[in-house]
């Protein structure tokens, strides 16, 4: 298994709405706000090369959406999806799966573009994979959480033929475990990659950057926080006692790190850097 960082550039996010009831004097330290308390974040992915398969895990925000979309998030930042994976040596046509953690704009963004007045998947040759229940409940959600899913983001999947649902607990393959969460939104999934016997994990939105790692630091984005607050502990512990190394999404500038029980009994990061730094 050989892993590639996939970068598809940065975007704004309201600094209170990343942190929920945490004080701004406490968040601000580790992601300063502009004049309109907006943070800046990545929209990071990952490619996994597993035998012949080129595995792509999320797709980013994309560049499909009007003008006045993007003006509320401020996307910026030179790397894109593709030029990443050009960079990268690879081409749309070499991708064979897209797992998509969960079907947020900024996560499933990039897996559909527009060609003139159609809606195309970005990756031709691939099968997309999607949670059953989180597919679902993006189909029918809630009035708080409609506006983060979009039909062009959406539909296209199911229609083109190439959408592959999976149910709970069932996972990609021996080396690629989707573990379920249901704190951010319904049936999100974590995926748990070991690689070459050590457990790397992609945080997806349980814990978007290294400023999120304590249990209390959860988004006002998260459907249900309290429940996102138990499963990071119950994760967390498992991170810990598995040495485990973590891949984060939305750090603008961290792309992994370890993580310990401090003598206080809090989490905290124990070793941040590059996942090239990292023994996978």
């Amino acid at each position: 298994m050989k892993l590639h960082v996939i970068d598809t550039g940065f975007f704004k996010l309201d600094g209170g709405a990343m942190f929920g009831v945490v004080p701004k004097s406490i968040w601000e330290k580790s992601n300063p706000p502009d004049e309109k308390n907006l943070c800046t974040w990545a929209m990071r992915c990952l490619l996994i090369e597993d035998d012949s398969r080129k595995i792509l895990i999320d797709t980013g925000l994309g560049d499909k959406q009007s003008e006045k979309f993007f003006s509320h998030y401020e996307p910026h930042g030179s790397a894109s999806l593709l030029g990443s994976l050009k960079e990268k040596g690879f081409k749309a046509e070499d991708i064979t799966d897209v797992i998509l953690t969960h079907l947020h704009f900024d996560h499933a963004g990039g897996a559909v573009k527009r060609a003139g007045e159609e809606l195309l998947l970005t990756f031709p040759n691939a099968t997309y994979y999607v949670n059953r229940a989180h597919w679902e409940h993006a189909l029918n959600s809630n009035p708080r959480e409609k506006a983060s899913f979009l039909d062009e983001n959406i539909l296209p999947l199911e229609q083109s033929g190439q959408l592959k649902l999976l149910e709970k607990g069932e996972d990609f393959n021996s080396n690629i475990k989707l573990r379920t969460f249901d704190g951010h939104t319904t049936g999100m999934w974590v995926p748990e990659l070991n690689c070459n016997g050590r457990i790397l994990f992609y945080c997806a939105d349980l814990i978007p950057s290294a400023a999120h790692i304590p249990v209390n630091f959860i988004m006002s984005y998260d459907i249900r926080p309290l429940v996102t607050m138990e499963e990071s502990e119950i994760f967390l512990r498992e991170v810990v006692n598995k040495q485990a190394v973590l891949f984060f999404e939305h750090d603008p500038s961290i792309e992994c790190c370890e993580v310990l029980l401090n003598e206080k009994g809090k989490f905290a990061a124990k070793r941040t850097g590059y996942l090239s730094e990292f023994e996978l």
